[in-house]
């Protein structure tokens, strides 16, 4: 076994803080991460490789610039449970993050891919004698539309769901965490929320493009206040679960931990900042919740009836996203899996204007 590695963040604008595990000692880990070429899981890819672990990555797309930095890859869809025993193999843990994130599609489309494959990949952990499993799951599992101040780990999960994707994750959560045996497969989940960096093919593009357009209005009276997490310290908590569950199975394992910058801060302020950035004008014209709300099932009702497949441009589970507030405590994961903040917000945002700006 070769010493791991002392290292920053392998993105694109260089190292940040420095990540050292501190529960493995100098133990070479063999780590399979499927949904290997996401925005997550290829930090956690490259963040894995540069403190020392070998990488095995899973996903359906080709991603040669991690094969190049010493990922083996493994091409297959997770919905082919033979295929996930055949891949999920030969090493000490998996992180389990392959998803599909929206609100809008069907049922069978979520299912498949967030709680099939899911329990494809339990499956072969048990089958392979993989003794660890993390799971990537979302704060949604508990967010039924009210606010959300500082909720723990304790808060159950929503009594009603918005769209398929918390309902589905949900499933898969529960899956995984049931299936915790510290002798035999130790699991737990992270719930990491809204996750952004300079990379990010998700939240920001879709901030900038709906306020580029004029599309993007306030939602309630504008004074709701979230949890966000950089890709940097999201991906260092799949790190930090890993080797928390390799020391310490008993007291990590079986639990569900949220994860985000340990900063809330109000969520139009923040937009407007990303908006800033980005050189776009913030949306100044606001709509109560209420009204969104309403808005949003009438459009899924008339868009389900009429069979379209895209998205409407409101929904009842954005609109509480919106107006809401929703940020979490965060003692459980500082105390059972060493977790810290690696990037603080103001470094966030700083590097991510700087990547925006030298792309023009």
């Amino acid at each position: 076994m070769r010493p791991r590695a002392v290292v920053g963040s392998g993105t694109k604008t260089g190292p940040v803080r420095l990540y050292q595990s501190t529960s493995t000692g100098d133990a070479t880990l063999h780590v399979t991460v499927t949904g290997c070429g996401g925005f997550l899981g290829s930090e956690i890819v490259r963040q894995l490789i540069e403190r020392g672990d070998q990488v095995t990555g899973i996903s359906r797309g080709e991603y040669p610039d991690l094969v190049k930095r010493g990922m083996k890859h493994c091409r297959g869809d997770l919905r082919d449970a033979e295929f996930v025993k055949a891949s999920v193999r030969d090493c000490d843990s998996v992180i389990h993050t392959a998803a599909v994130a929206g609100v809008w599609g069907p049922w069978q489309h979520f299912y498949s891919i967030n709680k099939l494959a899911t329990d494809h990949v339990l499956a072969a952990c048990r089958a392979n004698r993989i003794p660890q499993c993390v799971f990537t799951s979302s704060p949604s599992v508990t967010f039924d539309g009210e606010h959300q101040r500082g909720v723990s780990e304790t808060v159950p999960y929503a009594s009603r769901w918005l769209c398929h994707y918390p309902h589905t994750k949900a499933l898969a959560e529960q899956a995984v965490l049931d299936a915790h045996d510290p002798e035999q497969l130790a699991t737990l989940a992270l719930r990491p929320h809204l996750i952004w960096g300079e990379e990010d093919p998700h939240i920001l593009p879709r901030i900038l493009d709906r306020a580029r357009s004029g599309r993007l209005r306030i939602v309630g009276d504008g004074s709701n206040v979230v949890d966000t997490v950089h890709v940097v310290n999201a991906a260092a908590a799949h790190l930090d679960a890993v080797d928390a569950l390799a020391k310490t199975p008993e007291k990590s394992g079986g639990k569900a931990y949220f994860i985000a910058q340990d900063e809330p801060v109000n969520c139009w302020d923040w937009i407007r900042d990303i908006c800033s950035l980005g050189h776009v004008s913030p949306p100044q014209k606001r709509i109560s919740y209420a009204a969104a709300y309403r808005i949003g099932g009438i459009l899924e009702t008339a868009y389900r009836i009429s069979g379209r497949k895209k998205e409407p441009p409101m929904t009842r589970f954005v609109a509480a996203q919106l107006a809401r507030d929703h940020y979490f405590c965060m003692a459980s994961a500082k105390e059972n899996l060493g977790f810290h903040v690696r990037l603080r917000m103001d470094e966030g945002l700083d590097r991510l204007g700087k990547a925006w700006k030298q792309r023009g």
